[in-house]
């Protein structure tokens, strides 16, 4: 099953160009946009899969985008295995005050079509750029809109960055940002139409897109003894929002399942500020930036010592296989679920003379042990495989009572 928000956001400090390194929103081009010519240019030539080139326009929702906003209608989707083998896409989540929300949409309705178009089958990093009216047409498409372009992006001494989504075929779970900033006739105001259904009926209800704000960190409690963190993306202030949490939010005696499946990254001084819910101070990660090599590290005083499962899956990217790595090799988490993507490249933007914005590659990151994260993920202490989400939490639910057991 395959998850994926209709937008989520991440941070707009430090985002502007040349300010350093930063993630962004995996925006695949395929056609070439009216005003970035010399950053496409730039990218092109590049031949990194990672790069990107923004307009000037672009690069300014890229920067709403930062700052956790986005258009759209509040869905959230998640593909599913159709009866008759094709993956079909139900409504995971709607967005409290949204539009999807007062039209009525709930949880566990079937997206079968939107604009007329059947979403049946395809990835959900289309259904979600249909629903925003911000994606790059499939058929013209780069490969690095299909495969995910999230990138890692420290700034200054820490990092920063946004999320970008995983593909139908490599994300589980995914829950991240569209992969473009939208054209004028499709932003906030712009109408779509889908097409649902219920208990066997049919209908169809044209929504307003409209700018909402990504909510990143849930809370909720799994029974006795277990209290589980859903962070979908590290957008601003995620981090601090997990260590209140973690404080304020996880009874006493109680064990904590950090889920990651489907976050698909972001900024990654957020991943960090979360890191250091869980661990009382050392080191995160190191990364290269031309040649020469820096250290993130957590704040002390973090809670070291409750117990802590990480859920993850082939959706959990960037900044979130970084916090991954951390508590992994650290010693502090088991990693129960599927290997994660493998995205663990840093991108610097650069603003070119025609007003364009040309992001590309200068290096990697590695986990404390030294691991490198791009192209091979995190391989989970418990890897469970085929099965559905439900399947995997209660699996990481019993792996949390044995620790608790332990304590």
């Amino acid at each position: 099953m395959n998850a994926h928000l209709d937008g989520s956001g991440g941070d707009a400090k430090n985002t502007g160009p040349g300010s350093g390194p930063q993630d962004d929103t995996g925006r695949g081009r395929g056609a070439e946009a009216e005003g970035s010519e010399e950053a496409d240019e730039l990218v092109s030539r590049s031949g990194d899969r990672w790069s990107s080139s923004y307009t000037a326009r672009e690069y300014e929702g890229l920067r709403r985008t930062l700052d956790g906003e986005y258009v759209g209608v509040g869905i959230s989707v998640r593909q599913e295995s159709g009866a008759h083998g094709a993956p079909e896409v139900d409504v995971h989540r709607v967005q409290p005050g949204s539009p999807a929300d007062k039209a009525g949409i709930r949880a566990g309705d079937r997206l079968r079509s939107i604009d007329g178009e059947d979403v049946t089958g395809r990835p959900v990093t289309e259904v979600v750029s249909l629903l925003r009216g911000s994606g790059p047409d499939p058929a013209t498409a780069s490969p690095s809109s299909s495969t995910s372009r999230s990138s890692f992006a420290p700034s200054d001494s820490s990092a920063t960055a946004p999320a970008a989504p995983a593909a139908a075929s490599v994300a589980r779970h995914a829950s991240a940002p569209a992969a473009s900033v939208p054209a004028a006739s499709s932003g906030a105001g712009s109408t779509v139409t889908v097409g649902l259904s219920r208990d066997g009926e049919r209908w169809t209800e044209t929504l307003r897109r409209t700018r909402l704000t990504a909510d990143a960190v849930d809370v909720d409690q799994l029974g006795p003894g277990a209290t589980r963190i859903q962070v979908s993306s590290f957008t601003k202030d995620s981090g601090e929002q997990v260590r209140e949490a973690v404080e304020d939010e996880v009874p006493r005696g109680s064990g904590i399942l950090l889920d990651l499946r489907g976050n698909s990254g972001g900024l990654v001084t957020e991943a960090v500020s979360a890191a250091s819910a869980f661990l009382d101070g050392g080191l995160v990660a190191t990364y290269g930036e031309h040649g020469a090599q820096r250290a993130l590290y957590a704040e002390r005083g973090g809670d070291a010592d409750r117990p802590l499962v990480v859920l993850v899956d082939g959706g959990t990217m960037s900044a979130a296989e970084l916090l991954t790595g951390a508590l992994q090799d650290r010693g502090r988490a088991v990693v129960v679920g599927s290997r994660t993507f493998g995205k663990g490249s840093v991108q610097v933007p650069s603003k070119l003379p025609d007003g364009s914005v040309a992001e590309m590659t200068v290096g990697h990151y590695t986990t404390p042990s030294g691991r490198e994260v791009e192209g091979a993920g995190i391989t989970p202490d418990l890897t469970v495989e085929g099965g559905s989400d439900r399947e995997a939490t209660e699996r990481a639910r019993t792996v949390l009572s044995g620790l608790a057991t332990r304590s």
